[in-house]
């Protein structure tokens, strides 16, 4: 099967604005170049990806079902705009904190590369010519373990970054960063 290329996107403070545990569906506000951004990236015929820590989960602040629930929301949300993500994936675990089996050290969480391990497997992408979106270095170390080229968002922790490493360019936000990616394959 042909492998496709993808953008990997961050979800908090890069296409939805960040809130501190986002665990009230009414506190989800994408930012106003969401819908066109995705919409580019869907148009482009790359996958649109969704990888993102939610170590919410082990410390208990929401579940995973809330997690569905906020996906499904980002998802219609997105389709009034025209646009969608071909997939979600996230990791709910943290090392040090949290409870039960979601309490440990595991390869899915960023900056390990195991989510986007595993959307090349599902979705058949191909990770050397495919880019990540994120607002924080370890979105950018996350891009470079999988081997994909990072873009830095000025949105959400993005304000504040100085200087991130691994990053091929900084934009001002995710509508930025899509035309960047795009004029880079030529699209």
């Amino acid at each position: 099967m042909k492998r496709v290329n993808a953008v990997f996107l961050d979800r908090d403070g890069t296409i939805n604005e960040e809130v501190e545990y986002l665990s009230r569906l009414e506190d989800l506000r994408l930012f106003p170049n969401t819908g066109e951004a995705i919409g580019l990236i869907n148009r482009s015929g790359m996958k649109a990806v969704v990888v993102t820590n939610q170590s919410g989960v082990a410390r208990g602040f929401f579940d995973e079902a809330f997690l569905e629930l906020l996906h499904d929301r980002i998802s219609d949300m997105l389709a009034e705009k025209g646009a969608h993500i071909d997939r979600f994936y996230y990791c709910p675990h943290h090392p040090t904190e949290g409870r039960g089996k979601y309490r440990r050290d595991c390869y899915c969480r960023k900056p390990k590369p195991g989510m986007f391990q595993e959307a090349a497997r599902d979705l058949h992408i191909d990770l050397a010519s495919s880019y990540m979106i994120g607002d924080n270095q370890t979105d950018m170390e996350a891009a470079h373990n999988a081997g994909v080229r990072g873009i830095l968002v000025r949105t959400g922790y993005g304000k504040t970054a100085d200087r991130p490493e691994h990053a091929s360019y900084r934009a001002s936000d995710i509508l930025d960063a899509v035309q960047w990616i795009l004029r880079d394959q030529g699209r």
